[in-house]
């Protein structure tokens, strides 16, 4: 935790374990929907980029386009 405070200038937050049987953390289903939304593009299925930027501006496109259609 120091390290994340002191180099990258970040706050660390650890989730408490809420039960010892299954519980659905709060935020976690936030960003396994995201990875889903971003799995039903196949350009993005594979790691079919060469260089790693290309790979990030897929990503963005993706999300515009998930963005857009949930707006409209």
């Amino acid at each position: 935790m120091n390290f994340v405070e002191n180099t990258l200038g970040l706050e660390l937050h650890i989730s408490k374990k809420i039960k010892d049987t299954f519980a659905i953390l709060p935020m976690r289903w936030v960003v396994e929907r995201t990875f889903a939304w971003l799995g039903n593009y196949r350009r993005l299925s594979k790691d079919y980029e060469i260089l790693t930027r290309t790979a990030e501006n897929m990503v963005r496109i993706a999300m515009l386009r998930i963005t857009v259609a949930k707006c409209v």
